[in-house]
């Protein structure tokens, strides 16, 4: 029976559970708040200049395929890839990196010449990652968080072990090179913990570095969200943007619709990708699932300092994607997750698109994305956005021994208080809810409100967890649950 569903939000999950429901043969209207679709993903233009404000790692390309492929497209149908080679460049000091190459064999024989014996192990490590990419990605990801029996197969049967060791002790005992250790812990950062708190299983992130590679959109990540808005708006969704809903109407504890700038939307279904958090201070206090101490005890991913950066000429020895560990990695990671505290070394990652993609930044210049990880909830400030930035553009000029700032035309920022401002993120989080042990599948906040009829959630505070291709999963489950239970 045909529905009525509005949808809070225009993220990747949003989008996603919005063609699911079209496809199904339900009337879907989405409400963004801001005044471009995207949600987290968002783009800047300025003096010539594009910049992706949110993510720019597109990895796991196999999703995005699987998810246009349910409505009979492919990703090609709607934007350009490009695979980057190298994947992406790790500084450890002056003259002092690390390359990743855009295939496994390079990158073996990038590991045996740090580490003697370490590309046949690096290969064999890559086996496991593998496995578990085929069990996890192709398989459990897609299964709701409705029951912990989800997660019991033959497959995961012989992996318990996986999931009570952890990442970091893995790694260690294969390699001892520090630097091929940090690489290696790398990816699961994208998970939203630290590599020693993240279960073995997921090792799986090491095989969508290493085995499928790290690849850029033509034009951005952006590209990725237009082309889920025409797929979108081709299946009949309507999209308003500048549309904050500020109440979901609740009677006889059913959602019976929203309010959009002052005005009531009688629907039959309401489903929030929104934050999480923000979505249920939407509701009388009674109909929320999760108390403040519920959400106060969870283990959040981190939140974000980034720069947007215009540079007058090119850059030397950096690459599209490069990640500075000149600095203590532990030390930062306690500064996110121990004891949260702005870091007083801080890792960073550089994103420099204008190396692969001509259209990002005008002729000669260079677009530049600085990321600092930071703990939730910090005080922020633009002195402390100063003292940072001179930090880390310090800090480049010295490793890639080249004059940076001197060549700037602008910079514009982004930090915790934009993230609560523009997003509603809980404590401004960058990355959603961090998938630990006790954070995974079942044991995360529901899809479906346990309170509420008709009424469902979807995004990085629900399963499968943070990042981009696990929101489009998100919104495909959530989208199935609408269909069996409505």
């Amino acid at each position: 029976m045909r529905k009525e569903i509005a949808i809070l939000g225009s993220g990747f999950s949003s989008l996603a559970a919005a063609c699911y429901l079209a496809k199904a043969g339900n009337t879907v209207t989405i409400y963004e708040k801001n005044n471009t679709i995207g949600g987290r993903a968002r783009q800047l233009k300025r003096d010539g200049f594009t910049f992706d404000i949110g993510p720019t790692w597109y990895w796991m390309p196999d999703v995005f395929e699987r998810f246009f492929a349910d409505f009979g497209k492919k990703p090609s149908d709607y934007y350009e890839l490009i695979k980057l080679n190298p994947a992406y460049q790790v500084y450890f000091g002056i003259r002092d990196f690390i390359t990743i190459g855009d295939h496994l064999d390079t990158i073996a024989a990038t590991f045996e010449s740090h580490e003697k014996g370490a590309g046949r192990r690096l290969k064999e490590f890559m086996k496991i990652a593998q496995d578990n990419y085929d069990i996890a990605i192709k398989d459990l990801v897609y299964r709701p968080g409705e029951s912990p029996l989800e997660l019991i197969t033959l497959q995961t049967a012989t992996r318990v072990g996986q999931f009570f060791s952890n990442i970091s002790r893995d790694i260690r005992k294969i390699f001892k090179n520090p630097k091929l250790i940090a690489i290696l812990e790398f990816p699961v950062l994208f998970l939203g913990a630290k590599p020693s708190d993240t279960p073995s299983f997921y090792s799986f992130m090491n095989f969508a570095d290493f085995g499928l590679g790290t690849w850029h959109p033509k034009n951005g990540m952006y590209s990725v969200i237009l082309g889920m808005e025409q797929l979108a708006r081709e299946l009949g969704v309507t999209i308003h943007t500048n549309a904050p809903v500020t109440k979901i109407e609740v009677i006889q504890k059913t959602a019976t619709g929203v309010w959009v700038n002052g005005s009531l939307k009688e629907v039959d279904i309401v489903l929030s990708g929104a934050d999480y958090h923000h979505s249920e201070q939407l509701l009388e206090p009674q109909y929320r699932a999760y108390s403040e101490s519920y959400w106060n005890k969870r283990t959040f991913a981190p939140s974000s300092l980034l720069f947007y950066v215009g540079l007058n000429k090119k850059l030397d020895r950096v690459e599209h994607h490069s990640l500075f560990f000149d600095v203590n990695f532990d030390a930062h990671a306690a500064a996110i997750y121990d004891h949260p505290e702005w870091p007083k070394e801080p890792l960073f990652y550089a994103s420099f698109p204008s190396k692969t993609d001509d259209n990002v930044a005008p002729v000669g210049q260079e677009a530049a994305i600085f990321l600092i990880p930071l703990a939730p909830d910090l005080e922020d400030t633009e002195a402390l956005r100063e003292l940072y930035f001179d930090k880390i553009i310090t800090r480049l000029e010295q490793l890639t021994e080249q004059s940076v700032r001197e060549h700037i035309l602008f910079k514009e920022s982004f930090c915790v208080n934009d993230f609560i401002n523009d997003y509603n993120s809980y404590k401004g989080n960058a990355y959603g809810m961090a998938n630990t042990l006790l954070q995974t599948a079942f044991l995360r906040p529901k899809l479906k409100s346990k309170k509420v009829k008709h009424l469902y959630f979807t995004g990085q505070l629900t399963v499968p967890g943070p990042g981009v291709p696990p929101s489009l999963i998100s919104g495909k489950l959530v989208s199935e649950l609408i269909e069996k239970y409505n």
